[in-house]
């Protein structure tokens, strides 16, 4: 934090703020399919960066954001999106119990199943508010909130206009030292078209066969009920909503009444119901959390036209396990707007500190019980001594490809998936870690070839010397190529090899990375938002600071 003066006498502001810099060198690799796009055919260049500042005074809180695209691929991962202004500002201000908000504004109601306005730049995602949020504290217990304004849309706003309100609240049995507790909540959002929306969706919708025709909504509206309810080591949190009926898209036509039904994507008019809940229990080291869920077409969006991640006005909770090794997260279910039935379960146990075991089991249908995703994972670790920790597990995925990526006709993918993790501590300051990872693919059920990319091999060695430099290695190995591998020019498959070297150096509140990377191509998932990535070969620079 800086102190700032103003008109030469300190009034107690502060600004703060971070840089976040990212750039990438393209090389071309028609091996691994890494060609193609503009960045391997003649701009082999592309960046982005986002520069955040704060600053507090006068009860006031202002923000500003820069962001900057030069030949990026994060909007289109094959194509090229050049483009830099403001990309965020806001200011807030709190008035006794009123608090006001104006700008490009993230907020969600309940768990975010009717509204959520928030960034994941990973996957290009920024659903910003653009407009006025008011918050009102009836009591120290329970506050009002409402807010009004439009989304964003890169450096500009989509045209439809949303509006909502919630009201939440805690009520516990005893103040000093309560026995149970409850946070209750009631939210409502509301999305209305504009005319140049409504004129399109109406000339797409008047070109299919009078049996899959309908007059869209101008209006949609959804609402939604929930509550935390803790008692002891127990928390259980619930969560149901509703949509009233609009035009969502149906991607692969599969619920339109028409001849040419399954042969290409439309409109349906729909309304939409979601129902979470997620039950937890954590004491003398076990940990157990149990979730389901249930989708029946609620897709959300500032316009029925938008796909992907593009125009979301809400969030669905994932139900699988984040995974963070790399072969182990190479298959992630997306969630699935239109129709979703999933639960999961998770269990921690921790004996003292020497032993932790994890075990997580998740299992994802579509409505009509068709298996979408299933994943049975176990891991234990073992620490020696504070300077030697093992550990090891093995998971095995069920993975839909024809639905997750699209590619109808495509076999579910089946792996099993062996790995271990072993860190040594040199020092106080000098650590060593290695990796090492199968997958092994099931056949596929056509071709009796192995499925997707066939079988991997990964290993990784990494050295630290605390607080500022990293130094890994690693290599994904194609050890046994599938049906999508990469062929050579006699049609032959390749084992091919997909190596990463990272050097990172942390200085106080900086941080410089540089990376060569082939990557393979894949879904990359966050909380069960997903995109594919197209192969990648090259160089990586970032650099991240905070003042």
């Amino acid at each position: 934090m800086i102190s700032l003066p103003l008109f030469g006498q300190d009034q107690g502001g502060q600004i703060s703020g971070n840089l976040e810099t990212n750039a990438k060198f393209f090389i071309r690799d028609t091996l691994i399919g890494a060609t193609n796009t503009p960045q391997y055919d003649h701009q082999l260049f592309g960046a982005e960066a986002w520069l955040n500042l704060n600053y507090s005074n006068w009860g006031f809180d202002l923000g500003l954001r820069f962001d900057l695209y030069n030949n990026s691929n994060l909007f289109n991962p094959t194509g090229s999106y050049t483009g830099e202004g403001i990309g965020r500002w806001f200011i807030r201000k709190r008035i006794q119990e009123l608090g006001i908000s104006v700008g490009y504004l993230y907020d969600q109601i309940g768990s975010g199943i009717i509204f959520r306005a928030y960034e994941e730049r990973p996957l290009f995602i920024d659903n910003a508010l653009v407009g006025l949020r008011l918050e009102y504290d009836i009591n120290d217990d329970w506050r009002v909130k409402g807010f009004t304004g439009r989304q964003k849309q890169q450096f500009d706003t989509y045209q439809p206009v949303i509006k909502g309100a919630s009201i939440e609240g805690f009520i516990a049995s005893d103040e000093e030292n309560p026995k149970w507790s409850v946070a209750p909540g009631l939210g409502v959002v509301n999305r209305t078209l504009d005319d140049a929306t409504m004129d399109n969706l109406i000339a797409t919708i008047n070109t299919y066969q009078p049996q899959d025709t309908f007059t869209p909504a101008y209006n949609v509206y959804a609402g939604t009920i929930y509550n935390t309810l803790t008692a002891g080591p127990f928390s259980w949190y619930i969560e149901a909503a509703y949509k009233t009926e609009e035009a969502i898209r149906d991607p692969l036509g599969q619920f339109t009444q028409g001849q040419d039904t399954l042969l290409g994507e439309k409109f349906i008019s729909r309304s939409g119901t979601v129902l979470y809940t997620s039950l937890g229990y954590a004491k003398s080291g076990l940990g157990i959390t149990l979730e389901a869920k249930r989708t029946h077409n609620f897709s959300l969006r500032t316009r029925p036209q938008e796909s992907l991640n593009r125009g979301m006005l809400n969030y669905l909770p994932a139900l699988t396990r984040i995974n963070t090794y790399r072969l182990a997260s190479r298959y992630f279910a997306a969630t699935q707007e239109l129709g979703e039935l999933a639960i999961q379960a998770d269990v921690r146990y921790a004996i003292q500190r020497t032993w932790n075991i994890a075990f997580n089991f998740s299992n994802i249908t579509d409505l009509d019980n068709e298996l979408l995703y299933r994943e049975i994972y176990g891991e234990v670790s073992y620490k020696y001594d504070r300077i030697l920790t093992f550990t090891g597990g093995v998971q095995h995925q069920n993975y839909n490809q024809a639905v997750y990526e699209v590619k109808p006709g495509a076999s579910n993918v089946r792996t099993i998936t062996p790995f271990t993790e072993v860190l040594y501590k040199i020092d106080r300051r000098k650590a060593l870690r290695f990796e090492l990872q199968y997958m092994l693919t099931g056949r596929d059920d056509k071709t009796d070839q192995k499925q997707d990319y066939g079988d991997w091999l990964f290993f990784l060695a990494e050295y630290s010397v605390a607080p500022k430099w990293t130094i890994s290695a690693s290599d994904m190995f194609n050890i046994n190529p599938g049906l999508n591998a990469p062929t050579d020019a006699d049609g032959s498959k390749v084992k091919a090899h997909f190596p990463r070297i990272d050097i990172s150096y942390t200085n106080r509140s900086n941080r410089y990375s540089l990376s060569y990377v082939k990557q393979v191509e894949g879904v990359v998932c966050t909380g069960g938002i997903c995109r594919l990535e197209p192969a990648f070969s090259g160089l990586q620079l970032s650099v991240t600071s905070t003042f």
